[in-house]
């Protein structure tokens, strides 16, 4: 089952968010503030993020994170899956792919453009879902300059 993260998810969310920037799957850690910042965005409103939970016979699995952005290149507004994390347990269940199609679904519904990711070399495994799922590789390399420190933990 995927549904929206609601208030009563916030330590869930925390510590399974705390546990994804602790995982190969990212290149550093980012502060716990940055964590707790998060989801309060995610209460506050859905201007610019989504976030939802992952569950498997009524137990938490995991979550996805999404931010919205407008790209004149893509046509339209994109979703950007900014995080999708499953606890180790609940891997090769097909939440994954079951979160795909929700995400194919939602997209459609809400005239997205694109869906958009980015994933480390190394995530084989997630990178080979995202191929079979008919993503494609970007020709060009992303940049970015760090406007707040996000070295402190």
């Amino acid at each position: 089952m995927i549904r929206k993260i609601c208030e009563r998810d916030r330590e869930v969310f925390l510590s399974l968010s705390e546990q994804f920037y602790s995982s190969p799957a990212v290149l550093h850690p980012v502060p716990k503030a940055f964590h707790e910042e998060t989801f309060c965005e995610l209460m506050r409103s859905e201007t610019y993020a989504l976030g939802f939970m992952l569950e498997s016979e009524g137990e938490c699995a995991g979550y996805a994170l999404l931010a919205k952005t407008y790209s004149r290149e893509a046509g339209g507004m994109v979703i950007w899956l900014e995080e999708l994390f499953v606890l180790p347990q609940f891997r090769s269940h097909g939440l994954g792919r079951e979160f795909f199609s929700f995400l194919e679904k939602y997209t459609a519904e809400n005239g997205y453009a694109r869906i958009r990711l980015e994933a480390e070399e190394e995530n084989v495994r997630a990178l080979s879902l995202y191929q079979r799922l008919g993503f494609e590789y970007m020709d060009y390399k992303q940049m970015y300059r760090q406007l707040r420190d996000s070295s402190k933990k």
